[in-house]
């Protein structure tokens, strides 16, 4: 039973130096506060330069954007013979792009060689 009390009485003081420092952090965050607040002058405001915004560069449209929209121009759908022409392309690189838009859903076979927006 001493032992409890002896506990309790060290919590007991342990929780009083807490809010001891909280208190002092409350009273120094308020100065804090007090010292950032500026005080309005009747002098005339500094003229600041204002900058124009950065021209935006044009996005470039990757690969895959490029096939895709010769795709979706398309109703019928387009070989692809005609899509290494239009996108001046090699076979290689054609047919990795279709195999990846087929796999993401974004376009579908029509035919043998022959692709439709999905």
């Amino acid at each position: 039973m001493k032992n409890l009390k002896k506990t309790l009485q060290s919590v007991n003081k342990d929780l009083k130096a807490l809010s001891n420092k909280v208190d002092r952090m409350i009273v120094s965050v308020g100065k804090l506060e007090k010292a950032k607040t500026k005080v309005v002058s009747d002098k005339p405001a500094k003229k600041v330069a204002v900058k124009k915004p950065a021209a935006k560069k044009p996005v470039k449209l990757t690969a895959a954007d490029t096939i895709l929209g010769i795709i979706k121009k398309r109703k019928k759908g387009i070989g692809t013979a005609e899509l290494m022409k239009k996108a001046s392309f090699d076979q290689k690189k054609t047919y990795n792009i279709v195999y990846k838009l087929k796999k993401q859903g974004k376009i579908k076979s029509a035919g043998k060689g022959v692709y439709v927006k999905a």
